[in-house]
């Protein structure tokens, strides 16, 4: 298909970085029960990016600010490799709410701020969805940032970085985002939007206990333009076996621009994780990793299927770190790591420009 385009492109996450966005967990929001440990992961994830690139954190108030300067310098985290902003939030998920970014013909890098309303209006997320534009006026950003009338997630999309994008029916076609869109309309946009001019589309999929309608970061991930990073579930007891192979056979149907098939790498299937209170299912999955400058941060279960998922990896990033996170928290709210975060290109933050004290309040 051939779909309208722009000068923008969509980069892909392996591309050059000033740090990641986390967004600090509220004390009365819905990781309260869990907040130690929550925190304990998110602080793992800023010692291992610091070692690489920068790390902007959102945090609730003045005092969450405070206590994580001190407990990042005592970890050794260089203060410069920080910024700490304060900024309401309704959750911690900056994958969804953070901005999204692109570059034009002459390489001048934008944000784009979609609307994010708690995948298909599930969860609060007013505050979420202001966030992008409240640290542009706090001067966080070195980049212009303009709003998107159209719902999108940044954990629903996947780009190879050269005209390609991955995704899946079950969120981007799903009435509950932008429920007067045709098939034809959504890739019309992302077309405008992002300079691509093929959508590859996923119509099996899914993952228990997921809230987000099937993100194609949940599923299938693009480690270079090659090569796709996808669960496979081998256990055909399993409720997901059905679903994940007719996944599977789509991923095999796909082909590159030249005609090529795609490389796959499966990625094993943990046990299945249950919460601990109701028994209900958690989505655990290992194509949720993030990439970074020069290494990978790779979820982890403490299962035994960790090691492989990690040799996996391996064959798709053979010169990047690998760096396990161990994510079994992070999955009794139904997100991981890679939703944990948000990738933030060169020329993305204003390190020579001294930000506000704060992003606003409500």
């Amino acid at each position: 298909m051939t779909l309208a385009t722009t000068t923008y492109r969509l980069l892909p996450e392996w591309h050059p970085q000033d740090g990641i966005q986390l967004t600090w967990p509220r004390h009365d929001g819905d990781w309260a029960p869990l907040l130690e440990r929550i925190e304990a992961t998110l602080e793992r994830i800023v010692i291992a990016t610091a070692r690489y690139q920068d790390v902007l954190i959102c945090v609730p108030d003045e005092r969450t600010k405070d206590r994580l300067a001190a407990t990042f310098d005592a970890y050794g985290v260089p203060a410069s490799s920080l910024q700490l902003i304060v900024a309401p939030t309704d959750d911690t998920w900056a994958r969804d709410h953070g901005p999204i970014s692109v570059v034009d013909n002459d390489g001048q890098l934008a944000m784009l701020d979609y609307i994010f309303t708690g995948w298909g209006g599930k969860f609060p997320a007013e505050r979420d969805n202001l966030l992008t534009q409240r640290l542009a006026d706090a001067g966080v950003w070195a980049c212009p940032v303009t709003a998107r009338d159209f719902v999108l997630e940044g954990g629903g999309i996947e780009t190879d970085g050269e005209g390609t994008l991955l995704t899946t029916d079950a969120c981007l076609l799903n009435p509950n985002r932008n429920p007067t869109l045709s098939r034809a309309a959504v890739e019309a946009q992302l077309g405008e939007d992002f300079g691509v001019d093929r959508v590859l589309w996923l119509a099996n999929g899914h993952l228990e206990g997921d809230d987000t309608d099937s993100h194609i970061d949940t599923l299938a991930r693009f480690c270079d333009p090659t090569t796709i990073a996808y669960v496979r579930c081998d256990d055909p007891n399993d409720p997901h076996y059905p679903a994940l192979a007719a996944m599977e056979k789509e991923l095999q149907a796909f082909r590159q621009r030249s005609g090529a098939p795609y490389r796959l790498i499966p990625l094993p299937w943990p046990q299945a994780c249950f919460d601990p209170d109701d028994g209900h299912r958690l989505p655990a999955t290992y194509a949720n990793f993030l990439i970074i400058n020069h290494a990978v941060l790779v979820p982890t279960y403490g299962d035994p299927a960790d090691v492989t998922a990690l040799q996996a990896l391996a064959l798709a990033f053979p010169e990047r770190t690998l760096i396990p996170i161990e994510c079994v928290s992070v999955i009794r709210q139904h997100g991981s790591l890679h939703c944990l975060t948000m990738q933030l290109p060169q020329c993305s933050l204003a390190r020579g420009m001294p930000a506000k004290r704060s992003a606003g309040t409500d």
